[in-house]
This record gives C-alpha cells, sequence and structure tokens, in this order.
C-alpha cells in the first residue's frame, strides 16, 4: 500500500494497528497519497515524525455507524445546522500533527463551510466534535494531536462506555457529564440504544430512536433545555 524510505525504518505493530517512526511532514503527506489511491479504509494518526496505520475492524465500523445516524437524526430532528465532514484528514503542517476521526462535524461553526472545497485549518477552525471509537487502543496518543488542531469535543466510545471529553484552557482534554455541543441529551440513552441494537435491524433501529428524540428530547429542546453553552 504504501511506499516507505528503505533505510532505517523503526517499526511498532500491535493488533491492526502498526507505527512507522521518524517519518516526517513529507512522508506523512506520501502515505496519505498511497492511502487515498489505494482506497483501503486506512486511519491514519501522525505526531511530530511519527505515523500510525489503523485497519478498522467491524465492531469499530459499527459503533462509528451508529454514534453517527444518531447525531444525525437528533440535528434533523431538531433542525440543528450540521456539517458532516466524515473522516476527513485533519492535519496542521505549523502543528506537524494529523489524524483522521471516526467522524466529525461542524455546528456552531457550520456555515463556514459553504463553498468551501478544500479543508484547510489553518484558515478555517477545526470541527466542533469528533467521535472516536477505542476497540483496540492506539498507539500513538490521538489527544494530544487532537488538542494541537483545536477540536473542542470528543465522544469516546470503547463498545460499553460513552465519555465526552472537553477541551479545557490549559490545553487537556477532561472528562465531562454533557456534551457541549448537544447538551440536552441524556449519554447514557445513546448507550442504551447502541446495546439495544441487533445487526441487520437498522432500519426498525433507526425508527426507534427517531420516535425517541421526537418524543422526548423535541419538547426538552423547545422548552429551552437545548441552549448550547457560549463558548
Amino acid at each position: 500500500m504504501a511506499t516507505v524510505p528503505p533505510i532505517d525504518i523503526d517499526i511498532e505493530s500491535v493488533a491492526n494497528r502498526f507505527v512507522i517512526r521518524a517519518v516526517g511532514w513529507n512522508g506523512y503527506e506520501s502515505l496519505l497519497r498511497d492511502v487515498l489511491h489505494d482506497r483501503r479504509s486506512i486511519r491514519v494518526t501522525y505526531d511530530r515524525g511519527d505515523v500510525e496505520l489503523m485497519s478498522p475492524l467491524y465492531p469499530h465500523e459499527r459503533y462509528g455507524y451508529l454514534l453517527g445516524r444518531m447525531v444525525q437524526a437528533i440535528t434533523e430532528e431538531l433542525d440543528i445546522p450540521i456539517c458532516s465532514i466524515r473522516s476527513t484528514t485533519l492535519r496542521r503542517r505549523d502543528m506537524d500533527r494529523g489524524l483522521e476521526a471516526d467522524e466529525a462535524y461542524y455546528l456552531r461553526n457550520a456555515h463556514l463551510l459553504r463553498g468551501i472545497k478544500n479543508l484547510d485549518l489553518e484558515t478555517i477552525p477545526p470541527p466542533d466534535l469528533a467521535i472516536e471509537i477505542e476497540i483496540t487502543n492506539s498507539i500513538i496518543d490521538r489527544l494530544p494531536v487532537y488538542s494541537a488542531l483545536g477540536v473542542p469535543e470528543i465522544w469516546r466510545f470503547d463498545g460499553e462506555v460513552l465519555i465526552v471529553l472537553l477541551l479545557g484552557a490549559d490545553g487537556v482534554y477532561h472528562p465531562s457529564e454533557s456534551s457541549m455541543a448537544f447538551p440536552f441529551v441524556p449519554l447514557a440513552e445513546l448507550v442504551r440504544f447502541i446495546e439495544e441494537h441487533e445487526p441487520g435491524e437498522d432500519t426498525r433501529w433507526g425508527r426507534s430512536f427517531r420516535t425517541w428524540v421526537r418524543e422526548v428530547l423535541l419538547p426538552r429542546f423547545r422548552q429551552g433545555e437545548g441552549e448550547p453553552p457560549v463558548r
């Protein structure tokens, strides 16, 4: 898939992930071009010289898909502006970092993407929300990469627990009991719906979730509980 320098390659591998050390920015961009050319579902994380390549497993993709469908249903039913960028590569050369989220969304800043063909984080703010599925642990810690890029909120799900992480003024992510993007959404309910999902029942499951959004979230949102906090 990827062409890498044949000299002094330091490779570390774990399960469905492996890291190539001391690749540098040019090597990172070359790997991105190779992944794009091969059209493979590979997540590429770059942190100050080192690159991690991860091939998503089936549970990983399913959980990302389900959380993404829930975000879509919530924003559609509550008429919240949103722009999904899915797994678009987020990178900044000046920060020497880059990665792809499993799902990523612009909410408050969705209007900034009108007419935009190429996402340049040096001129456009990062997405407001990123979803991270952590079925297997990353070799490279992705949180400092997200922090350097300035992503304000991350949902991290390991198949059992959904954790909301908010970027603090100290540049570190801190757990939060509620989402900044969707403060009116009870996180435990999202996990409950994921647990109730059965493979092959996506349509029925999706309808059930939308019904819950209309009957539970919509009245709460209309009563003012959906007002997002000021950043």
